[in-house]
């Protein structure tokens, strides 16, 4: 199971929470990597740790701008050595992600970047709210074409998407966030799958959050491999 990466959502802002998770979520048989998001990068000792992280990590900072702000935020990082994916967002248009990408090579030639597409928390309904006249496929796969276009490494969409992106572009990163282990709540995503269906779907790499998270985390971990086993 070491070829299936799971990233762990860091969501607090709480250092020992912090330290706890990354602890308990440690496992011989999965391969698993953190990944903060601005929740803990903002808070007042999120960033000072990251400084001295010993290990791989994902820095989900969604950056979205023009794109010499987007470089700018990009250059900010490059003290983060141990870094080695970032987010940016698919709504900042071409230009920005072949702008990001190209200085990222020069800062940590083993920074990747990922690019997001429609969050998982969004659905049909939802985009037709904001104003798309599209559904959500239909709009994954132009952002794909987007990533491709950037030379970016990869993308995070929902495992529903994954199968009909890899079908396309073969040697993307497909990250999938909305997953749950079976039985357990939706929460606040819309587009969810399990994780043992999610590879099944061609993804590169799960997000899981508080159904590894929350309660035990060691048993939470120990239901994944035997989800994945199964």
């Amino acid at each position: 199971m070491k070829n299936k990466t799971i990233f762990v959502a860091c969501d607090t802002s709480n250092l020992d929470e912090i330290k706890k998770i990354i602890n308990k979520t440690y496992s011989r048989k999965l391969k698993i990597i953190p990944k903060f998001g601005l929740q803990f990068f903002y808070s007042k000792n999120g960033r000072k740790f990251l400084e001295k992280f010993k290990k791989d990590f994902w820095l989900d900072l969604k950056i979205n701008d023009i794109p010499q702000t987007a470089v700018s935020a990009i250059n900010s990082l490059k003290d983060l050595k141990k870094c080695k994916y970032i987010t940016v967002h698919a709504n900042g248009g071409l230009e920005m992600l072949k702008s990001v990408k190209i200085n990222a090579k020069k800062i940590n030639k083993n920074l990747k970047i990922l690019v997001v597409t429609i969050l998982t928390s969004l659905n049909d309904k939802s985009l037709k709210e904001i104003g798309y006249n599209t559904k959500v496929k239909q709009l994954v796969l132009k952002q794909a074409s987007l990533v491709k276009k950037s030379g970016c490494d990869g993308m995070i969409c929902s495992a529903h998407e994954a199968k009909m992106i890899r079908n396309k572009y073969k040697n993307l990163l497909i990250i999938a966030p909305g997953i749950r282990l079976p039985g357990d709540s939706s929460n606040d995503q819309k587009r969810i799958m399990t994780p043992k269906q999610a590879f099944r779907n061609k993804v590169s790499g799960i997000v899981m959050g508080r159904s590894l998270t929350k309660g035990n985390i060691k048993n939470n971990i120990k239901k994944l491999a035997d989800h994945l086993n199964r």
